[in-house]
């Protein structure tokens, strides 16, 4: 337990039963009335963003996220199996859980994941990822008035829009969070 005073940003929170990330918060002391907290939270599992407001020095619960760093080793089914690089041990991820970031996984790239009493809440990627180009069309000059996209396929099986100058075979960054080209690698 900890009181609405000792609140920060990235702290997950116990409420009613779900897990919410403290994304901001604001202490409030207006000039007539008690103070209070205001605060922006994100849910753990579903990513839904809400605003509560809490009265200032109430207790709130806060749940225990252990963040491993842990080495994605391959996919068996429906689970990815990665391994804990402290300890050797190998837990097997839903691909629920895993969500987007399988788009961007390579073998033997390392990620952190997030857990709760022993369950798997979340896979944080890094914000970019080098991968290479497995297959796009030659770019047509001519067809456009502007700066132009063709859609490539990565070596992941993911599809992202880049600029008609890449060619097949061509390393580039991909930005995790939006799947956007950022540029050559």
């Amino acid at each position: 337990m900890a009181s609405t005073n000792d609140l920060k940003n990235g702290m997950t929170l116990n409420i009613e039963g779900q897990l919410w990330n403290v994304v901001e918060f604001q202490h409030v002391k207006p000039g007539k009335g008690p103070a209070f907290v205001r605060t922006k939270l994100k849910n753990v599992m579903s990513g839904k963003v809400v605003d509560k407001t809490f009265n200032a020095g109430i207790k709130v619960d806060v749940a225990n996220v252990d963040k491993r760093d842990m080495q994605y080793l391959y996919r068996e089914g429906d689970d990815f199996v990665f391994m804990d690089l402290s300890d050797y041990d190998q837990p097997r991820i839903p691909a629920a859980v895993v969500g987007d970031a399988a788009n961007y996984l390579l073998e033997e790239q390392t990620v952190t994941i997030a857990f709760n009493e022993g369950t798997p809440l979340y896979v944080d990627m890094p914000a970019a990822v080098e991968l290479v180009i497995a297959q796009t069309d030659p770019g047509l000059q001519g067809d456009r008035s502007t700066g132009g996209t063709k859609p490539a396929t990565l070596e992941t099986g993911a599809t992202i829009q880049v600029p008609l100058f890449i060619t097949t075979g061509e390393k580039v960054k991909v930005d995790t969070r939006s799947g956007a080209y950022l540029g050559r690698a």
